[in-house]
């Protein structure tokens, strides 16, 4: 560690990623850094030599780590980084906030930001991804997004910035995103508690939450996305086009296509991210084989495979 900066949070060597990702499978970071709060962070940044790579994890809810492990220096928000306040209409969460927590506590204050209730991950993921369902985007109530750059200057940047798109946004590289500041419409706290509680059992009535997974597996064709409004098109769901290609319960080694919804990739037990991944991929060639559409992963997959 003689080349990397000093720290006043956490600076650890070959940290293993298997027990950080909700799949639990990946091998080593060469570093992990847990900064103690936003000015450790911006030095560590700066002060880093400039040809080492930096890799921001939230909680590790929609990601593949591969076996081999990451070359970089991965960054992890924690308990510094998970406030959340709320003043009239406007919401300010840390990137480490949780998606729940943030929708509890803003619907306490009568505004609308259910659709984060059922979403699995933290504010950071959920900006990075432009997160959404129920018809609403995370673009949608954004107002700013706070980063530490690759330079280590903390800047606020704005959804025109950002240039969301269907689960995605750009961010400068290397940036590590801070804090999210979000306005919503408001509502009656009881009444947005209990669409959120609504959600949550369809959630758990139709997505095998109980299994470890990392959400939904493929994105929607032609950018369609999973609104659950009743004029909802289903003949292009990413599920839809896995059923038609008989890929429903589909299995590799440990992973395996949920039988409960066909679009989530699990872990049975002992699954490797090789297993996971090269399921993920029969799946893909199979629907395209089937139906001409290239599924695009919306599980996002990192690092080296397993060498012999």
């Amino acid at each position: 560690m003689t080349n990397l900066p000093e720290v006043r949070g956490r600076l650890s060597q070959t940290r293993l990623l298997n027990d950080l990702t909700w799949l639990r499978v990946g091998g080593p970071a060469d570093y992990m850094f847990q900064p103690a709060d936003t000015e450790d962070l911006q030095a560590f940044l700066r002060d880093l030599p400039a040809d080492v790579p930096v890799f921001p994890m939230g909680v590790g809810s929609n990601l593949i780590v591969r076996d081999g492990g990451l070359r970089a220096v991965v960054i992890r928000l924690g308990r510094g980084f998970n406030s959340i306040s709320v003043q009239d209409n406007t919401v300010t969460a840390g990137a480490a906030a949780l998606d729940a927590h943030v929708a509890r506590k803003a619907a306490d204050a009568g505004i609308d930001l259910t659709f984060l209730r059922t979403i699995p991950g933290s504010i950071g993921g959920a900006v990075r991804m432009n997160a959404g369902c129920y018809g609403s985007y995370t673009a949608d109530v954004l107002q700013k997004a706070t980063i530490v750059t690759r330079q280590g200057n903390l800047i606020d940047l704005t959804p025109e910035d950002l240039k969301f798109s269907y689960r995605q946004s750009e961010l400068p590289d290397g940036a590590v995103l801070v804090s999210a500041t979000f306005q919503a419409p408001t509502g009656d706290p009881a009444e947005l508690h209990a669409r959120m509680e609504a959600q949550l059992k369809k959630r758990d009535e139709t997505q095998p939450t109980k299994d470890r997974s990392a959400g939904s597996t493929f994105r929607n064709p032609a950018g369609f996305s999973s609104t659950g409004r009743e004029d909802d098109v289903h003949d292009l769901k990413a599920w839809k086009v896995i059923d038609d290609a008989g890929m429903r319960g589909a299995t590799l080694g440990g992973a395996q296509m949920s039988p409960k919804h066909s679009n989530f990739l699990i872990n049975t037990g002992d699954a490797t991210a090789a297993d996971l991944e090269g399921l993920g991929e029969e799946v893909r060639k199979k629907v395209y084989e089937t139906s001409g559409i290239t599924l695009e992963w919306e599980i996002m997959r990192i690092g080296d495979p397993l060498t012999d």
